[in-house]
């Protein structure tokens, strides 16, 4: 019988479970992992100092484009890093929306998470399921921005606009009947609060679709339990956050232990672990979408309620309103050198974390009074998850590689910047 050799081969970056441009090295004694290498920087694209090149309100976009799954939640810490520069407070109106489009931002990503990690290890109905409802919170950034994915909605001092009256409504072609097309129009028959009102009543029996189909599944707990175990200990070492830290069994959630503009006016949960392995972390993500939808339920009841501005009434840092910039000449000027110059922002430095869906994200930003920052650091929390890959997966088999990259929640844009 032929004996065994060790194999160095590739895994990535055309694999589809590589989750984008993830090519990892491995060293295997026949399908047991040595040693895992993994290669980054193929989607480098010198965002930070693309940023230090363009005044502050030009970068906003950037930011949408690191963790391209979890948009808002980007431009959340580069805004409110400029904000704390500025010294700026926005309406209390814009920071409900903010934790509101937050949380969607949260719900959207831990779908596309969940979507894609049971596709890798081969349940191909929550894929499906998970995209119906992701399709729905799409249609919410793009009522706001006119964007399904790169909103640029966040500014510092508030949000681009107040939510909009309407939704899009859809029409009959020949791809979609009259009675399919007033079927999907019952609930875009008011605002976009009232249509996120009726998803947020909708979502928790759609979470219990997954959890049917996987919690007790006997192949998905052979798939993950017990496989890519951290310690507490461990977990901090390695510089852990979101729910890769907390499905280790540490309660730590920026959102609570330093929260930012109004989740301390609000109630939800804190999802813990206990075994930090795989199926802990998709309990703890899975809770967080209960613990989101929670979130979006208290903020759609407050906004009905209380009407006002979405900016300051800074002009140093808005732009002059559409009407007043089409009939009015100084305010054209303004608008001009807006948008081409921006502002200065006083001298000095901020660390700025939002709890993004992945993890602890910061935006670190040095302004020597300019109108573009001098220097500009993104703490990506998928950096130091891929850093510890080698140790998670060593000691297990080929196929157990895909369940940790998908239970690490990797996305590229943030990772190489």
């Amino acid at each position: 019988m032929a004996e065994i050799r060790n194999y160095t081969m590739n895994f990535g970056p055309q694999h589809p479970a590589a989750h984008g441009v993830l090519r990892l090295v491995l060293e295997l004694d026949g399908e047991i992992i040595q040693k895992a290498d993994p290669h980054v920087g193929l989607l480098h694209r010198g965002t930070e100092k693309l940023a230090e090149s363009k005044p502050f309100n030009q970068s906003i976009g950037y930011m949408d484009r690191l963790d391209y799954v979890s948009m808002m939640c980007n431009e959340h810490a580069y805004v409110m890093a400029i904000e704390r520069l500025m010294g700026l407070e926005p309406p209390l109106r814009a920071q409900y929306i903010r934790v509101m489009f937050d949380e969607i931002t949260r719900i959207l990503n831990h779908l596309m998470w969940l979507g894609a990690h049971a596709l890798d290890i081969g349940a191909m109905t929550v894929f499906l399921y998970c995209f119906r409802e992701r399709e729905d919170l799409m249609d919410c950034y793009e009522a706001v921005s006119g964007t399904r994915m790169h909103a640029t909605y966040y500014r510092p001092g508030g949000v681009y606009r107040d939510l909009p009256e309407t939704m899009p409504q859809y029409q009959q072609s020949k791809w979609r009947s009259k009675k399919d097309a007033d079927r999907f129009n019952t609930r875009r028959a008011g605002g976009l609060l009232e249509f996120i009102e009726d998803f947020v009543k909708r979502f928790p029996a759609c979470i219990d679709e997954y959890e049917t189909l996987l919690t007790d599944n006997r192949i998905w707990k052979q798939r993950t339990v017990n496989i890519g175990v951290v310690s507490p200990e461990r977990a901090l070492q390695l510089g852990f956050s979101g729910p890769m830290l907390r499905g280790s069994g540490i309660e730590w959630d920026l959102r609570k232990k330093q929260s930012y503009d109004v989740y301390d006016n609000l109630d939800f949960e804190i999802p813990v672990g206990v075994n930090g392995d795989c199926y802990d972390r998709y309990l703890v993500r899975i809770e967080e979408l209960r613990q989101s939808n929670r979130i979006v339920e208290q903020c759609v009841a407050w906004l009905k309620n209380n009407p006002g501005p979405v900016m300051i009434d800074d002009r140093k840092v808005r732009p002059p309103r559409r009407e007043e910039m089409k009939g009015d000449m100084e305010s054209l000027i303004h608008h001009f050198k807006f948008m081409t110059e921006g502002y200065c922002v006083p001298e000095g430095e901020v660390y700025a974390a939002v709890e993004a869906p992945k993890g602890e994200l910061g935006v670190y930003l040095i302004s020597d009074g300019a109108n573009k920052p001098y220097r500009l650091k993104v703490r990506a929390p998928g950096f130091s998850h891929l850093a510890s890959l080698d140790e998670m997966v060593r000691g297990h088999m080929l196929a157990d590689v895909v369940a940790v990259i998908g239970t690490q929640d990797i996305v590229f844009g943030e990772i190489d910047r």
